[in-house]
């Protein structure tokens, strides 16, 4: 119900029924129960042909061996059926997209602009940037822009164009000529390699760079290596004989000879006066010996000193004159 300028009106049925009906197409294939068709061509799991049966007969095929029918070709008259894991369909599909996806090239234009007298460390730094996005696999749009009465010498951005593209023809080519546009001349490079084999190639390095890093941090932190060595018997040295050492012969001490002792002289009487004489000599032998007495040390002079010289004698002072005065 609805007031319109004071009016009563009632919404239609009909306009709520086509309301409710309206909604998104989808895109899923139609599973088991949804499959409004008396007639299906049966594949089996493993793509082998069953051939056209009944839909009732396919749904109990299908449901014996636990797995989906799925209507996989429903334009074909009639439509062709396929039992299989419908949830490990879908997420294959999933994946396949994503690939797709990742590996599907977008066509990227890369603009550089240019002045007709640039530089050579600009044209350098600008060349730089040209050779990047060339081994990047996008296309380059070279762009001169010409200022003031550089309009009347186009060919001056004729042939800077030309030296640039013969400095990067090992990566690209001349895909559109050089030609004027209002007031800027325009150029298009292409390269010769495409963006997906770059981004292949990428990856690779990406991946073994990382397997290099890995190796190297296990390397670094892998534990100490524990050297095992098999426990063996011990090994018995044999014992050696004990050395008999050899008994030395007894060694025989000479006999001394017998001291003979001298047989002493007979004595001879002497005569008085010879007597008394030997008996003084041998007196004076036995008697101990005496030390001489020691001389006295001479006495040691005084020390000397130097007499000291007598000054020298004072000249004499000259007579003072007595002046007598008057």
């Amino acid at each position: 119900m609805r007031v319109v300028r004071g009016f009563l009106y009632a919404r239609s049925p009909i306009a709520s029924v086509r309301r409710s009906i309206g909604g998104p197409i989808s895109v899923e294939p139609r599973i088991n129960d949804r499959i409004r068709v008396p007639e299906v061509r049966l594949v089996g799991p493993n793509g082998e042909q069953v051939g056209i049966v009944r839909i009732e007969d396919a749904l109990r095929l299908a449901e014996e061996a636990d797995l989906d029918l799925v209507e996989v070709a429903p334009m074909a008259r009639p439509p062709v059926a396929k039992l299989m894991d419908y949830g490990k369909f879908k997420y294959e599909s999933a994946v396949k997209a994503r690939e797709a996806r990742k590996n599907q090239a977008q066509t990227v234009i890369k603009e550089m602009k240019l002045r007709p007298k640039i530089d050579v460390h600009d044209y350098e730094t600008k060349k730089g940037h040209v050779v990047r996005f060339l081994r990047e696999g996008d296309k380059v749009k070279i762009t001169i822009m010409f200022r003031g009465r550089e309009q009347s010498r186009p060919e001056m951005g004729a042939r800077l164009l030309q030296r640039l593209a013969e400095d990067v023809v090992e990566l690209g080519f001349v895909e559109s000529a050089p030609k004027l546009d209002g007031r800027n001349m325009i150029m298009v490079l292409g390269p010769h390699k495409k963006k997906a084999d770059f981004r292949a190639e990428r990856a690779a390095v990406r991946s073994h760079d990382e397997h290099d890093l890995a190796s190297a941090l296990l390397a670094q932190h892998a534990p100490a290596e524990v050297i095992t060595t098999p426990i063996s018997a011990p090994e018995v040295a044999p014992t050696p004989a004990p050395e008999v050492a050899p008994t030395p012969a007894p060694e025989v001490a000479p006999t001394p000879a017998p001291e003979v002792a001298p047989t002493p002289a007979p004595e001879v009487a002497l005569k008085p006066a010879a007597a008394k004489a030997a008996a003084t000599k041998t007196a004076v032998a036995n008697l101990p010996a005496t030390k001489a007495p020691a001389k006295p040390a001479a006495p040691k002079a005084p020390a000397t000193r130097p007499t000291p010289k007598a000054p020298a004698a004072k000249k004499a002072a000259p007579p003072v004159s007595e002046t007598k005065i008057s």
